[in-house]
């Protein structure tokens, strides 16, 4: 199903003819703007627009799905008008799975999004792991939505009951103590990073497999000095002067004094999040709560940068 909030990035990328200009009326960055317009590329099954260095050229396809989406738009509008004739009437409970870091820094922006008020939705929510939210999703479970993410095609199973959608992606950045004397944003090659102390995930776990066969590929072999599955802690501990960490653009957040993030081009992981839902909940008001969660996210996209 396409994405709404793209469709009406579509709009702006192609009037504005960049996605700069895009990201500045919308609110965005210019990385949220090419994610969104990548995500629906993807769905559409095509281009969308030329790019180069200095421009974007949207194609064919870009101006025929312009057309169609200026009055998709006008109808959802009026579906939301008509929706919200019927919210004092009726309300809907909705009960939420959702991990760690999208409840820090996701949810509580949407809670204070007036759009979130002519939802009429009653929120019951469980913070916890992906594993953790998918077994409340199963039959008889005490959940209706789960947030969940996966690195790479690690880990996670789900029943076939079970609707995903994509939400975002929440990029890996490299983070080193400051007094290494890195730059800020330099790049960096992965093997120049190898002997350094690094915090690294717990051995075992589907994320530590991931990032273990992405640092082997590109020839960077740490020097273990801490486990961590908590981002705050490894950034802390970075922040401290003890090693080096791979931790999601969500916690840079709440970046500590004393790192460094560094731009290391061999090194491109992301944190892919869904939401997954399960059929029969699945109402036009949770699809608008997905949709909110959805731009929320993008709009943090490079915020942690």
């Amino acid at each position: 199903m396409v994405n709404p909030v793209h469709l009406k990035t579509l709009l702006e990328v192609t009037r504005l003819g960049s996605f700069a200009a895009a990201a500045a009326r919308l609110g965005y960055t210019a990385s949220a703007v090419s994610q969104q317009m990548s995500a629906l590329e993807r769905e559409a099954g095509v281009v969308l627009f030329h790019r180069s260095a200095r421009s974007v050229v949207p194609t064919e396809a870009a101006i025929v799905m312009t057309r169609h989406a200026a009055k998709v738009l006008t109808d959802i509008e009026a579906l939301m008008a008509a929706a919200a004739k019927t919210h004092d009437a009726t309300s809907q409970e909705l009960r939420l799975g959702i991990f760690p870091s999208l409840a820090t820094y996701v949810l509580p922006r949407i809670l204070k999004n007036p759009a979130w008020k002519d939802l009429g939705i009653d929120l019951r929510v469980s913070v916890a792991e992906p594993s953790q939210t998918i077994q409340g999703l199963r039959t008889g479970g005490e959940l209706d939505v789960a947030l969940v993410f996966q690195v790479g095609q690690s880990g996670l199973a789900w029943p076939h009951t079970i609707n995903r959608q994509w939400i975002g992606d929440d990029n890996f950045r490299v983070v080193l103590p400051a007094g290494w004397g890195f730059g800020a944003e330099a790049k960096v090659a992965a093997d120049h990073l190898s002997e350094l102390p690094w915090i690294m995930h717990h051995p075992g776990t589907p994320d530590a497999v991931v990032i273990e066969r992405l640092f082997a590929s590109c020839n960077l072999h740490p020097r273990v000095v801490a486990h961590s599955d908590d981002f705050h802690a490894s950034l802390e501990m970075a922040a401290a002067g003890l090693g080096a960490a791979l931790v999601p653009e969500l916690a840079l957040l709440n970046r500590p004094a004393g790192v460094v993030v560094l731009d290391v081009p061999e090194i491109r992981l992301a944190r892919n999040v869904f939401a997954l839902l399960i059929n029969e909940k699945k109402t036009a008001r949770v699809q608008l709560f997905v949709d909110l969660l959805a731009e929320t996210l993008a709009g943090l996209g490079a915020a942690g940068k």
